[in-house]
């Protein structure tokens, strides 16, 4: 299992305002090891998917393009207090994470 993800969000009448990191090393597979002269393997986030109240409101699919720890911010309109965000991935190798919250 990969590491958590760290969520936040405000609720501004009915849209939460979502911000998210994901921790993940995000190897392109083009990057050669300092010692031993290899490519590192590439090892990156392929899905993201965003829920609100178990409906999916956001599918990404991602490359070798996207940076170490990626940041995602947006928005969710329809948004209530007491509603659950889950932000979740999986990477190329079938590591995964995900974390809820509730809106307050």
């Amino acid at each position: 299992m990969g590491k958590p993800i760290k969520i936040r969000a405000k609720l501004k009448g009915d849209i939460a305002e979502v911000k998210a990191l994901l921790p993940h090393n995000m190897e392109s597979g083009m990057r050669r090891d300092a010692d031993s002269g290899e490519l590192v393997a590439a090892h990156y986030i392929s899905d993201v998917t965003v829920q609100h109240n178990g409906e999916t409101v956001l599918q990404a699919y991602w490359g070798t393009a996207v940076s170490k720890n990626p940041y995602v911010a947006f928005s969710i309109r329809g948004a209530a207090s007491g509603d659950v965000i889950k932000v979740s991935w999986i990477d190329n190798e079938s590591d995964s994470s995900e974390t809820e919250i509730s809106l307050k």
